[in-house]
């Protein structure tokens, strides 16, 4: 059985924070959940990685109600499964799933890219400019200025992706593209330990939004569409061993 690394979960407020407001405390089974979500994510637990209840309970301070209905909650949502008398398991790969996952997120960056060039031919400010700005300092910048650090730019990468289907100004087509982003994003991450992809990332988003930005459509959608199947094809190529590397690496992400 594995050693369990998993944190503990983040105190409900974090010092120096108000506690008062508008916004309801997260409960314990929350906070557990958002932590172990995090360590699949972060490749502290992986692919075939066994534990208990019991040894959640010990390491995180809490009891086994939150630890149950933290765990029951990554099992609806594919990350876990419960094992006969053996305690849990992190699940495989579901590379389907991930196909069908970029299929979608393919159909909705590529609507928005669509929409956010026909408002540039329009009259005034387009919806969402102020969102696009903050993509352009980020990545049309010299290559002098560029970042090396694969988790910041994995970072950047992911509010890239999101801050265009949001800047399109559908609220429920940024929705669910942030959903399929939680969904993916732990396979994205593999990417970005590859210094080529960094680079080839900064050159490509550099290129969609220019294309964005000046309402060439074609070209804007024929960009996009190459950036998200090169992500694709990174994805197929995914081998256990190199989400176990990941696991000492830190992980990354890209596309």
């Amino acid at each position: 059985m594995q050693t369990m690394t998993t944190r503990s979960p983040a105190p409900a407020d974090a010092p120096g924070q108000p506690t008062a407001g508008p916004w309801p405390r997260r409960s314990v089974a929350d906070q557990v959940y958002e932590g172990l979500k995090r360590d699949i994510g972060e490749f502290l637990l992986v692919p075939g990685d066994r534990f208990t209840e019991h040894e959640l309970c010990a390491r995180l301070g809490v009891s086994r109600t939150p630890i149950r209905q933290a765990l029951v909650r990554l099992q609806q949502e594919g990350y876990v499964e419960v094992m006969f008398r053996s305690g849990w398991r992190v699940l495989p790969f579901d590379f389907d799933k991930f196909e069908q996952l970029y299929d979608l997120r393919m159909v909705l960056e590529t609507t928005a890219a669509q929409r956010l060039c026909a408002q540039a031919a329009g009259d005034g400010k387009r919806m969402g400019e102020d969102g696009l700005a903050r993509l352009a300092a980020i990545w049309l910048v010299d290559p002098a200025q560029r970042s090396t650090d694969g988790a910041q730019v994995s970072a950047w990468d992911e509010a890239f992706h999101c801050g265009l289907v949001e800047a399109a100004g559908n609220a429920e087509m940024a929705r669910v593209h942030r959903d399929i982003t939680d969904r993916i994003r732990i396979i994205r991450r593999l990417d970005f330990t590859k210094t080529p992809r960094i680079e080839a990332t900064y050159d490509e988003h550099a290129d969609i939004l220019r294309a964005i930005l000046a309402g060439r459509a074609d070209p804007a959608t024929r960009l996009l569409r190459a950036h998200i199947e090169a992500s694709q094809a990174e994805v197929r190529k995914i081998t256990l061993h190199q989400v176990f590397m990941a696991r000492h690496a830190g992980g990354g992400g890209a596309g």
